[in-house]
């Protein structure tokens, strides 16, 4: 072959490989991830549970792929949650496990609080509060494979050298640090260097329209598009068409009934949709991969529009608690070519799984030194029988919500769940909650008395969970006290503003200024039922009738419809007051003992159940 000859054949086997390689990329499925944050598992049409919202985009998803009834979030709050899908690793093992990577201090390993009050048993954990960048991100992977990276909407994850662009992403807009949009859902935003368009643009039109600008863009070569929603968390905002069409549509017997929520999941909704028309438009449905999730169960201790966000029933619970509420999300999978349309999957599945999923789907090997705790859900997503083994939920902390628990770790395994309380039993051992969830999916009867022998076979699992992923976990209270468990104001309560609160010889003494004098408590026994009954015994130097609000799972802010009135004597003289409430749970109690300034004293403090046992003594019995 002469020199010319070889001159051409080199050129065009040059020009042959470079197409082989551009059809090679071209033959690679696009990966788009949708993350909402907050939508509760019956948030969406898809289970059958709710009749307020329409979420139509989201059924058009489901109808291409396969609907997961036990997709759960590796927290129930959600930067950790965020960070075990960045990595297939447990928020135990990395180290966020609360959503804290906002704040200023840079903290890059999780460790236990030197001290806490003496009416707690544990000394709770204190988070990491960014996502180190010696972890291997699905990003980074994917960007090592060619594939055009770009994230969309929420991060969490900690601002730069944090941020997504540190991370594996090309792009990242509006390159936000923060735990929800910038002031507003609706413009004008606050967000630096990002202005919308457009008066009143909503930040999921944007966000949305910016998604499908790099989608357009990356057309002919593999993408893997981040879209984290920033609904439907706080700020609780809407465009107002959108209000006003729902409000329409409220039912006051329907715990799902704010008018600004459903506004802001349609939006979610919409951007949805946004996506799937460029993908059709474009021709790359048969060739992406779309996943959608939730960060964590949905909000039910906030208030809008007079009620909470939201509800999760029938499960119990909601977003930072460890009842499936908090940790049981919708999911739909469409992996074309894998997944068959319309299907449905019974799997149990975690956030933790989809970084090893989508690697065995794309054909790249595990990441070296890089340890899972997730697995490949490949055959549930194929159809095929699947168990994907013990699953655990780490959560060292217990923010005051309804339903809430002290620092616990969880187990799935089956149909079974257990829960455990760190140094929440006698003598510093744990304390434990065992439930059925095929049998009772609302998580209403503890099991562990009547099986204690299923619950150590579990814990022991937990407790190799632990070792494993070298958990940092909460130890023993040495300052923990019964008696300040009893009457310490700091034992789960908190007061209103026109409310001053002491403690004396016993006696809780609490000073109104008038106005709305009242205190609360969200402490209360997770497993009683009802109908309850308050007994107190009180002495009054003030005007007006006492009140006796309670919530419930289904409504959980205080309503007056949720109250129980009583003649509060005013002759300064000790009296008792016994109180019947009538729901069968309870989530909070709220004490509003008159409504003038004066000073009222309680000596008493004690809730019984249905079958007049005592569940709750705040305050001991009295001779007074």
């Amino acid at each position: 072959m002469n020199t010319w000859n070889l001159l051409i054949w080199t050129l065009c086997a040059s020009v042959a490989s470079a197409a082989q390689t551009r059809a090679s990329e071209a033959a690679k499925p696009n990966v788009i991830f949708i993350l909402a944050d907050d939508l509760g598992w019956s948030d969406t049409t898809l289970y059958g549970t709710t009749k307020f919202y329409q979420t139509p985009n989201i059924e058009r998803l489901a109808q291409r792929g396969v609907i997961f009834h036990r997709a759960y979030s590796a927290s129930p709050l959600c930067s950790p949650t965020r960070a075990s899908i960045l990595t297939g690793q447990s928020p135990a093992r990395i180290g966020i496990t609360a959503p804290n990577c906002h704040l200023p201090e840079t903290r890059m390993t999780a460790s236990v609080r030197p001290s806490a009050p003496p009416s707690s048993k544990a000394l709770i954990c204190d988070s990491a509060t960014r996502l180190d960048t010696r972890y291997v991100t699905l990003a980074e992977r994917l960007k090592d494979a060619g594939y055009a990276t770009g994230h969309f909407g929420k991060w969490h994850l900690g601002p730069e050298p944090y941020s997504p662009l540190e991370q594996g992403f090309d792009v990242d807009v509006p390159h936000w640090p923060g735990p929800g949009p910038a002031g507003s859902f609706v413009a004008p935003w606050k967000f630096r260097n990002f202005q919308e368009r457009s008066p009143g643009e909503h930040i999921e039109d944007r966000m949305a329209a910016e998604a499908v600008a790099f989608i357009e863009q990356h057309r002919d070569r593999p993408f893997c598009l981040n879209y984290w929603q920033f609904s439907v968390h706080a700020p609780f905002d809407a465009k107002k068409e959108l209000i006003a069409k729902h409000r329409t549509r409220v039912d006051p017997s329907d715990p799902q009934r704010s008018p600004t929520y459903a506004a802001m999941v349609e939006s979610l909704d919409d951007a949805v949709g946004a996506l799937l028309d460029t993908l059709d438009r474009l021709g790359l449905a048969d060739r992406t991969a779309v996943i959608f999730f939730s960060d964590n169960g949905g909000n039910m201790y906030n208030e809008v529009d007079g009620t909470t966000p939201t509800s999760n029933a029938p499960l119990r619970g909601g977003k930072a608690t460890m009842f499936e509420g908090g940790l049981r999300v919708p999911c739909i999978v469409q992996w074309p070519g894998v997944t068959r349309p319309g299907t449905r999957s019974e799997a149990m599945i975690q956030s933790t799984d989809f970084y090893p999923t989508i690697l065995r789907l794309l054909d790249l090997p595990p990441t070296l030194e890089h340890p899972l705790d997730g697995v490949d859900i490949g055959p549930s997503l194929r159809g095929e029988a699947f168990d994907r083994g013990p699953m655990f939920t780490f959560f060292p902390h217990q923010p005051r919500v309804p339903d809430h628990l002290p620092p616990a770790v969880s187990l799935h395994r089956g149909d079974w769940k257990l829960i455990r309380l760190f140094h929440e039993g006698e003598n510093g051992a744990h304390a434990y909650h065992l439930y059925n969830l095929a049998e009772d999916v609302g998580e209403t009867r503890n099991l562990a008395a009547e099986k204690p022998e299923l619950v150590a076979e579990l814990d022991r699992l937990i407790a190799g969970f632990l070792e494993d992923t070298k958990a940092v976990v909460p130890t023993p209270n040495p300052a923990w006290s019964p008696a300040a468990v009893l009457s310490s104001p700091r034992a789960g309560w908190t007061t209103s503003k026109d409310t001053q609160w002491s403690e004396a010889e016993d006696q809780w003494v609490i000073t109104s200024t008038g106005n709305d004098p009242w205190i609360a408590t969200r402490a209360l026994p997770v497993d009683a039922r009802g109908p309850f009954t308050v007994r107190l015994r009180l002495q009054s130097r003030t005007a007006g009738k006492g009140v006796v609000y309670f919530a419930t799972p289904a409504r959980t802010a205080f309503h007056l419809e949720q109250s129980v009135s009583f003649v509060l004597e005013q002759d300064g003289q000790w009296h008792d007051y016994e109180i019947k409430l009538p729901p069968d749970r309870l989530t909070a109690l709220r004490l509003d003992p008159g409504n003038a300034p004066g000073t009222i004293r309680v000596a008493s403090f004690t809730l019984f159940d249905g079958k007049g046992q005592e569940v709750k003594r705040w305050l001991p019995a009295a001779t007074r």
